[in-house]
């Protein structure tokens, strides 16, 4: 990533860039308000400043929006605690047993440790737990909406990564789709949505009209579903 700013209307705006296998000009702002610009292999740095002054308006819109949004509560590990799995709350029940698991027990998250007192030990069972949740399921939502596209469409394989910038991502170069950890903690509906959103960049790259129109075809609801998930904290923008 390389640094760069730009002045717009009397306002400085700092931002990174770098050069990636793509073929229009992309921004994320991420949730602590810096700016990421990736665009196509050669572009000039004056098409990348033209390209952020034209968004400045947006930028300072977003940015604002992130100002509003309440801070994420840090995860507590008291009993009581409520942790979210698929769209629903399941609230925390601490056990003893020579055994360390985590389980659902109807709406509780059970976890089984020899020692309570050690909140870190906590915090890493359920942590491999929602790893381990996210890889069964998410390869199976992938296949499932793998199915609604044509024959001949390829399956790419899944990458799970506890991202900061967005909720998924589809690599033209290793033509894998990397999804967010955090998916796991939301509704069917939203998954489906961001697998569905991967799988489309494999026959449009970009985000215009034609993307849009793919995307209502599988999903006819998905501007509803994509609002939901800026309305989250964990949201990040510009996906």
């Amino acid at each position: 990533m390389h640094e760069d700013t730009v002045v717009c209307a009397g306002v400085a705006i700092a931002y990174r860039y770098c050069h990636c296998r793509r073929r229009t000009l992309g921004m994320t702002i991420r949730p602590d308000k810096t700016v990421s610009v990736r665009v196509p292999l050669r572009t000039p740095l004056h098409a990348i400043r033209d390209f952020v002054v034209r968004q400045a308006a947006w930028i300072d819109k977003v940015r604002n929006k992130l100002d509003k949004q309440r801070p994420v509560p840090e995860q507590g590990y008291e009993n009581g605690a409520v942790f979210l799995f698929q769209g629903a709350g399941y609230r925390l029940v601490l056990e003893q047993g020579p055994v360390a698991a985590v389980q659902l027990r109807g709406d509780s998250l059970v976890v089984t440790l020899s020692d309570h007192a050690d909140p870190a030990r906590q915090a890493g069972l359920v942590a491999d737990w929602y790893g381990q949740q996210a890889m069964a399921v998410f390869r199976e939502r992938v296949i499932a909406c793998h199915r609604m596209f044509p024959a001949g469409t390829p399956l790419p394989p899944v990458v799970i990564r506890s991202m900061k910038s967005r909720w998924g991502s589809y690599s033209y170069r290793t033509r894998r789709i990397c999804l967010n950890l955090n998916l796991i903690k939301l509704p069917q509906s939203c998954l489906d949505y961001v697998i569905v959103h991967e799988l489309c960049h494999i026959t449009v790259r970009h985000h215009g009209l034609a993307f849009w129109q793919l995307m209502a075809r599988y999903v006819p609801d998905h501007g509803a579903i994509r609002r939901q998930l800026r309305t989250l904290p964990l949201t990040p923008v510009g996906v």
